[in-house]
């Protein structure tokens, strides 16, 4: 009798200890061993030191749960409860965040820094709408344009293929406003799509394109910050909400004092990523800065209202205007 009532208490508490454990899928693009996984691998076990076991992260890095689109829809139907994502992949969720990866719309890191600050409450406040939660936001990069051939201009790249991400067909037409053929892709199919001749150019950061060798069929880079790229680490708002209240502001501050070292080695990282190229054959195009940006200023009308909503995008172009001052 004794033993039939042990077992099933055992029975009985063996269901509740398990719902104390919070287990959280999380997809992101980040190469195994990058430096944005292993940040992830670290958020991951800072959380189950500072929380003792009760939440646990597992990481599908290098785009095993797909592209950033699939992830987004994983995380709506609750395969994944978290993504660490870009701004621009952000897209199938919110259009604002695109708004940061404007081409040419700052001169400089500082400057768009300085804007998304201004921003980003508003940012935030659109993902909550959505059900999501930003633990920590980071800085990817300055975005280059790496070619197969050296463009110095636009006209240059008449009949080059530049990739664009997929699912946005209006960041295509923007693209041909400029002049340029947009060939829409996921992520994913950069490296195949480069060896087949499917695109000749794509634009992204440095560190990115070494880690994944893309310099290797594109190794001239022109010498312009051609757009910045931001990340988040996304959650969905029901899962975060299943680990106790009293355990959220300290994983909080975790995932935000991460993001910050990031950001940090990432700058680092990028700078050394473009001479460990140079090293291995990639050759800096001085590139018209000039023909570049009234190019790129042509696709800013088919950007506003198209990609990203129309008051917002002025919001941020005077936002900028007010960080020039």
């Amino acid at each position: 009798m004794k033993k039939l009532l042990l077992a099933t208490l055992v029975a009985a508490l063996a269901p509740a200890a398990h719902a104390q454990t919070v287990t959280i899928k999380l997809g992101t693009l980040a190469p195994q061993g990058s430096t944005w996984h292993e940040l992830l691998k670290e958020l991951g076990q800072r959380w189950e030191q500072a929380s003792g076991g009760k939440v646990r992260l597992r990481i599908y890095a290098g785009g095993a749960q797909g592209s950033e689109g699939d992830m987004v829809r994983k995380m709506g139907i609750g395969q994944l409860q978290a993504a660490a994502i870009s701004n621009v992949g952000m897209h199938d969720v919110i259009p604002e965040p695109q708004a940061l990866s404007v081409p040419f719309l700052f001169q400089s890191e500082a400057q768009m820094e300085c804007a998304f600050a201004k921003v980003r409450p508003q940012i935030e406040a659109s993902l909550e709408r959505r059900g999501l939660v930003a633990l920590q936001w980071s800085r990817i990069g300055a975005v280059s344009l790496y070619c197969d051939k050296p463009h110095r201009t636009p006209a240059d790249m008449k009949d080059a293929k530049i990739w664009v991400w997929s699912g946005d067909p209006k960041s295509v037409e923007a693209y041909r406003a400029a002049g340029l053929k947009p060939v829409e892709l996921n992520a994913t199919d950069i490296v195949p799509s480069l060896q087949t001749g499917m695109i000749d150019c794509i634009p992204n950061v440095p560190l990115y394109v070494l880690t994944a060798r893309l310099f290797e069929r594109a190794p001239y880079m022109m010498d312009q910050s051609w757009s910045w790229l931001v990340g988040a680490t996304l959650i969905r708002k029901d899962a975060w909400e299943k680990i106790p209240a009293d355990l959220r502001p300290k994983l909080l501050a975790v995932a935000q004092e991460l993001g910050r070292k990031v950001d940090a080695e990432v700058r680092r990282l990028n700078t050394d990523a473009v001479v460990a190229m140079q090293k291995q054959g990639l050759k800096t195009v001085p590139g018209d800065a000039a023909a570049w940006r009234a190019a790129m200023e042509r696709t800013w009308p088919v950007i506003r209202g198209g990609v990203v909503p129309a008051p917002f995008f002025d919001e941020v172009k005077a936002a900028r205007d007010q960080c020039r001052k």
